[in-house]
């Protein structure tokens, strides 16, 4: 199998880099060509100077911020990919913008998968993450030894879209527990515990977590290297309120979240953690 991985942020790169250590990695892409250069040399693969050289590819993963950009590396790719190949697009973005991609490459014959990731930074250089697929079964079975490279598990939620609507309960869920860790710590901090026994002492209860276990410490140190940005998590949220708005779900938890990250970034932390919301609870 050849692939090509796009997008070569804090989670792209590492996620390349399983695919390079698996013998996989073909040719990679990144919007600073620099990154791509510095990662491809890195690796031992090729660096691409058009979408042209992606056209021997099996499978070509995308790993992207906006719902603009997953459609501009779709088209670029619809152009160049040879019939039976398939895309798989691990950027949280929207399912109409999944159902567009899918429909504009199902045109030249090419497969689409929407495979939002969670796990944060840490899971994928453990490659350890978590994958919700969106769309046909055959294609995954062909992109799945690429998944495998990274994934701690890969669930096919079914039709195209169901990824990134699985994504969507998954944010819900990471933000409501931001806010409360958040929240909780500020409040030790305002009642003079000792981080040093809190944090164990929360960790061995019902309390625990994956954001207090890999954020708690840090975020008491003021230490907001992401990690996950406030930026992308209020893409995240913005994309979120409006499917809740669509199926008529009551969203206080959404609404909240959504307007604290809002704060955050009007504040200039949009490149911060996403553990900086404890700079709001503490006042």
């Amino acid at each position: 199998m050849k692939t090509g991985f796009i997008g070569l942020g804090a989670m792209g790169a590492p996620m390349a880099g399983h695919l390079a250590a698996r013998g996989l990695l073909e040719v990679v892409d990144n919007r600073s060509r620099d990154k791509a250069q510095a990662l491809a040399a890195q690796l031992g693969v090729r660096a691409a100077a058009t979408h042209a050289d992606f056209a021997d590819c099996d499978v070509v993963a995308l790993c992207v911020s906006m719902d603009a950009d997953v459609m501009q590396q779709v088209t670029a790719l619809a152009g160049v990919l040879k019939p039976g190949s398939v895309v798989v697009d691990h950027s949280t973005v929207s399912v109409g913008t999944a159902r567009s991609a899918q429909a504009l490459l199902a045109a030249r014959g090419i497969g689409f998968l929407d495979a939002p990731v969670s796990g944060g930074v840490e899971g994928a250089r453990n490659g350890k993450l978590s994958v919700m697929v969106g769309g046909d079964a055959a294609d995954l079975e062909i992109a799945r030894p690429a998944l495998d490279a990274y994934a701690a598990r890969i669930a096919h939620m079914g039709d195209t879209g169901s990824g990134q609507a699985t994504k969507a309960v998954n944010q819900v869920l990471v933000a409501g527990i931001n806010e409360a860790v958040c929240e909780g710590l500020a409040l030790g901090e305002k009642l003079g515990l000792d981080p040093a026994k809190l944090l164990p002492t929360l960790m061995a209860g019902a309390a625990a977590n994956w954001f207090l276990e890999k954020r708690g410490g840090t975020m008491l140190a003021g230490q907001f290297t992401p990690g996950f940005k406030c930026g992308h998590l209020l893409k995240d949220l913005t994309i979120v309120q409006a499917m809740a708005n669509e199926v008529g779900l009551p969203s206080s938890v959404i609404g909240m979240a959504r307007d604290h990250y809002a704060q955050l970034v009007l504040r200039g932390e949009g490149d911060s953690d996403t553990s900086a919301l404890i700079l709001l609870k503490r006042g």
